[in-house]
This record gives structure tokens, sequence and C-alpha cells, in this order.
């Protein structure tokens, strides 16, 4: 089978809101409230899913 990666993207909406949770195949997440943003962001992976580095103290 071509053009199959195994690759899960996943979206869901927040209760209450218009607001859309999605969840890269990276694991990286996403909100938004326009759809065609959300798959964007999703199907443009790697770009916008850099990993977020917490600040670390000064280890010397």
């Amino acid at each position: 089978m071509t053009g199959r990666t195994g690759e899960i993207y996943r979206i869901g909406w927040l209760p209450g809101t218009d607001i859309l949770h999605g969840t890269c195949h990276c694991g990286r997440e996403h909100t938004a409230q326009d759809p065609v943003e959300m798959w964007e962001w999703m199907l443009a992976h790697p770009q916008g899913h850099e990993p977020r580095h917490e600040p670390r103290g000064n280890s010397s």
C-alpha cells in the first residue's frame, strides 16, 4: 500500500468552546478555532513543531 505512513493525527473540540485541540503524530499539540489552520499546522510537520525548551539553571 503506497502512501501509508502509520502517522496518527488527532483533532477534538474542547467542550463548551469553538476551540480545536490537535495532537500531531510527533506528540506536539496545537489549538486553533479554524479547522483549515489546524490541518495546515499538522501537515506542515515538522515546521512549527520545534520542541519547547524549558529554561535551566546554570549547572556550573
